[in-house]
């Protein structure tokens, strides 16, 4: 028993000793492909929940998949949450072409909020919609639909991301 441990233990002191120096590679830098989209549709006020569903997009492996053919040029993936959804359109090598997005009561950025509160400082956003519009090659489409309550009066805005009238 006595032996069984010596070697072991020999073998463990000499093994390291005959690794082979370390090679210095060169720096690789590795980016995903859909790092446009994540690029485009970038709102850094937005809540942690369409973040999510956009990476989860953005992560989704289309190509290769069994229900995946190779006779069509683009393939629709539908990813939902309780609060938003977003249909993606992926072409043939897995890289978001399209997306329709559309998100329920989501946090309003603080551009928005002043920009109402502003304009209506006696009204109450009641409901809000966050819509994405992503194409490829353009920048996304980002605006949000509220709708405002005061009394028995109600109202529909719409504004982009950064507050604007639309």
């Amino acid at each position: 028993m006595k032996n069984i441990f010596l070697i072991l233990m020999l073998a463990g002191l000499i093994s390291p000793l005959m690794a082979q120096d370390p090679i210095e590679l060169s720096e690789v830098l590795l980016r995903g492909k859909n790092y446009q989209y994540l690029d485009a549709v970038d709102h850094s006020e937005a809540p942690m929940t369409v973040q999510f569903l956009q990476k989860e997009a953005a992560s989704f492996r289309a190509e290769g998949g069994e229900m995946f053919e190779d006779i069509y040029d683009t393939y629709t993936v539908s990813f939902f949450i309780p609060d938003g959804k977003i249909v993606a359109m992926y072409d043939v090598d897995g890289r978001i072409v399209k997306t329709v997005e559309r998100y329920k009561n989501a946090q309003l950025p603080k551009d928005v909020r002043m920009a109402v509160k502003n304009k209506y400082p006696e009204w109450e956003i009641v409901k809000d919609v966050y819509h994405v519009n992503f194409l490829e090659g353009r920048d996304a489409n980002k605006y949000f639909i509220l709708k405002l309550k005061k009394g028995n009066e109600t109202m529909r805005l719409k504004l982009d991301d950064e507050g604007n009238y639309m």
